[in-house]
This record gives C-alpha cells, sequence and structure tokens, in this order.
C-alpha cells in the first residue's frame, strides 16, 4: 500500500472535503482513517487538509504545480472506488 500513496513530485497540495456526521461521506471518512497516516508517513511536506463542512458532498482536490487544479468527486463510491480515484490523482503528472 506504500507504494500507491507515494505522491508524484508535482502534486503541491490534496484537499478532502466531507461532512462529519451525514451517510454520503461514510466511505470517505472510513478511508481517511484508514489511509491518511500511511500518505502522510510516505509524503511528509505535502500538505494533505481535511475540511469537515455539514451536508456537504465530499469531493477530493489535487493541487500541481503552476497552479493547475483537479477535483474529484466521491460521492456514491466505495473505500476501494475512492483508492482508485485517490492513486490516480497522486500518481498522474500534469
Amino acid at each position: 500500500m506504500s507504494g500507491k500513496y507515494a505522491f508524484t513530485k508535482s502534486l503541491k497540495e490534496m484537499r478532502f472535503l466531507f461532512c462529519q456526521t451525514s451517510d454520503h461521506s461514510a466511505a470517505t471518512r472510513s478511508f481517511l482513517t484508514r489511509a491518511y497516516p500511511t500518505m502522510k508517513k510516505n509524503n511528509p511536506h505535502t500538505p494533505i487538509m481535511l475540511r469537515e463542512a455539514l451536508n456537504i458532498e465530499p469531493v477530493v482536490f489535487a493541487r500541481y504545480e503552476y497552479g493547475k487544479e483537479k477535483r474529484e468527486s466521491l460521492s456514491g463510491l466505495n473505500d476501494k472506488e475512492i483508492e482508485e480515484k485517490i492513486t490516480g490523482l497522486v500518481k498522474e503528472p500534469l
């Protein structure tokens, strides 16, 4: 699992937005509980921000160098599908 979360050098920041209580963010909370420590351990100098807001749909933003940013919705995805989306974002060179 550690190789999945070794971020590309062009990735400057990851931001997760999700609801702390709603069911539609449950898979995102579960994923972050499991994967955040590994992501942070493998990428100690890359900011990984967790933003909780009431009744917001779960989403992740990846900011790359030169101000490029990608947004992926995590709504309706299970833990494995979220992992695939995140792996795609952190490996993708821009």
